[in-house]
């Protein structure tokens, strides 16, 4: 194809695959690169379309003002023609953009090739990419054309965007890049015929997507609504509020009742939010790659590289501990359209926590059992933290009784007293560390607790920190810094507020620990056959074999 030329059937759409080159040498299995595809013929009017709607505020202005300017007819017509100029330019760029953008999976990149006034030229490594994601909306499933977002090593937004291509098309340049990766057949051919079979992991019964909705919380929405809420009153002025007659009961009453219903509308939002996203929730391992399918209005079909995972992560707060539900998340190194948390898919949106655990069990071949909690001193130093923030809560609410509203209850806060030792106990119980045979767990939080499971080979760093409070307390705090995009904001694995000594035998043991994990992972990749994933450990009966090395702890 040249530039794109409109002579060439897309392959997904049509079903037709161009002859790939080969080039004999000797015994080996020949490199075969494919020709270049265009992008689907309907990108054309779906790009024009969406990139129309960003101008048409803009134009809608420029054809009022221009009837107001000019007067009347002339005015009209002289809007009209811009619109209709516009109109023309916006569909003639993206029928050169069509024509102009090539792609093509080669021996072991992915090229690009686009631009319409400056080319630009793009090779991806295959062994670079982690995610290959697919998304519809619902238009697009209506035009049966998809985007293809692939994200790489240690990106922090998408790579590459194919977009728009056929559905078929999509899911086969899914199937072609995973057999790349896998050292499988290298010929698309290959990858259509042979496409593996996957077992399914886990699907979202109607009961537990509903139960996702229920347990699910818009955070963003209070402040929201406070913020709209504040900016009607400061440019409406104060006569916008209404007076109240009563005293301060009256006003903490109407306070609280605001709030409640501030949460309830959060709840609801987030709960609607959930149900679209997780609606149809499907998760198949499919050789070495977790393959998820999920949402109502906007449909995601994603695949995960288990040899790119960094993290598994259980998540659970006190409504689905009550009844024994929880949450898993798989964190990788690059970022994941669609997903909840920056480089971090939800494996399990919700499920029995038993079931949760099973699945943790599975894919890395973890326990997660025998947490050792943080010493019970440390339960003082979180009553006092309480107790100080209490404290710093009744003086501001002191100032604002004598300075501002004569009357405010600013004693209220102190009916929270008796909650702070119970508050303390329960950060110390749902705080823990384990160092199994081949992961580290941590354990942290009570309003949304993680454990988290890293596997020893994750680890890039090993980090000892200590802040002014915990050197008083002879504490420190341990962490397993991986390459997933979460370590970036402070979310990687912890163990908090462990005493010096336990400090110093958790770094050298994680150190070591590390180094004969990659001792052990190059060992396998010499001997591993060609074609085979030397990158994970047989698994038997849950546990990952080979040579074993775990010390003392």
């Amino acid at each position: 194809m040249s530039d794109g030329s409109s002579g060439q059937t897309e392959a997904g759409d049509a079903g037709v695959k161009p002859a790939p080159e080969t080039a004999e040498q000797g015994d080996a299995t020949p490199p075969v690169d494919e020709q270049p595809r265009a992008l689907s013929p309907l990108s054309i009017p779906y790009r024009a379309v969406s990139r129309g709607a960003s101008v048409a505020f803009t134009l809608l202005f420029l054809v009022v003002s221009g009837s107001s300017l000019l007067g009347g007819t002339v005015g009209q017509l002289a809007g009209v023609a811009l619109v209709g100029l516009a109109v023309v330019a916006i569909v003639a760029y993206e029928v050169v953009y069509w024509r102009r953008y090539e792609y093509a999976v080669t021996t072991d990149t992915f090229d690009i090739r686009s631009g319409v006034f400056r080319r630009r030229n793009r090779e991806i490594p295959v062994d670079r990419i982690q995610n290959v994601d697919i998304t519809r909306n619902v238009v697009q499933r209506m035009l049966g054309v998809a985007e293809v977002d692939m994200e790489t090593a240690g990106g922090g937004a998408t790579e590459a965007a194919v977009r728009y291509v056929g559905f078929e098309e999509a899911k086969r340049l899914q199937r072609v890049l995973a057999a790349r990766k896998r050292g499988a057949d290298p010929t698309p051919e290959a990858a259509d015929d042979d496409e593996p079979r996957g077992e399914v992991l886990f699907e979202l019964a109607p009961r537990e997507l509903g139960l996702v909705g229920l347990f699910s919380f818009d955070l963003r929405t209070p402040g929201v609504v406070v913020f709209l809420l504040y900016g009607l009153v400061t440019t409406r002025g104060a006569g916008m509020v209404p007076s109240v007659p009563g005293d301060g009961l009256t006003l903490v009453g109407l306070a609280v009742a605001a709030g409640a219903l501030i949460v309830l509308f959060s709840w609801a939002a987030g709960g609607v939010a959930a149900v679209l996203n997780y609606y149809d929730f499907r998760l198949t391992r499919v050789d070495d790659e977790l393959q998820y399918e999920r949402g109502l209005l906007r449909r995601y079909d994603g695949s995960i590289p288990l040899d790119k995972v960094q993290t598994l992560t259980v998540l659970d707060d006190p409504l689905k501990r009550r009844f024994g539900y929880a949450t898993l998340y798989v964190e990788t190194a690059g970022y994941a359209p669609g997903g909840d948390d920056r480089g971090s898919q939800a494996a399990i949106p919700i499920a029995d926590r038993e079931r949760v655990l099973s699945l943790v069990a599975e894919l890395e071949g973890a326990t997660v059992e025998g947490l050792e909690r943080p010493p019970k001193r440390v339960r003082r130093r979180y009553a006092a933290r309480y107790l100080i923030a209490l404290g710093v809560v009744v003086g501001a609410l002191v100032a604002v009784e004598r300075l501002l509203l004569s009357g405010l209850l600013w004693y209220a806060p102190l009916a929270l007293l008796p909650v702070v030792p119970v508050a303390a106990h329960l950060k110390w119980r749902h705080r823990g560390y384990a160092l199994a045979p081949d992961h580290v767990l941590t354990r942290n939080g009570v309003l949304r607790r993680r454990i988290k499971v890293v596997p020893y080979y994750r680890v890039q760093t090993v980090i000892d920190s200590r802040s002014l409070f915990q050197r008083r307390w002879s504490l420190a705090t341990v962490t397993a810094d991986t390459a997933g995009s979460l370590s970036l904001v402070g979310a990687d694995a912890a163990a908090v507020d462990v005493d010096d000594r336990t400090a110093a035998r958790l770094r050298e043991t994680l150190s070591d620990r590390l180094y004969e994990a990659l001792d052990d992972r190059i060992r396998e990749r010499r001997i591993a056959p060609p074609g085979a994933d030397g990158w994970r450990p047989e698994r038997r009966g849950g546990v990952e074999s080979g040579p074993e090395s775990t010390p003392e702890d």
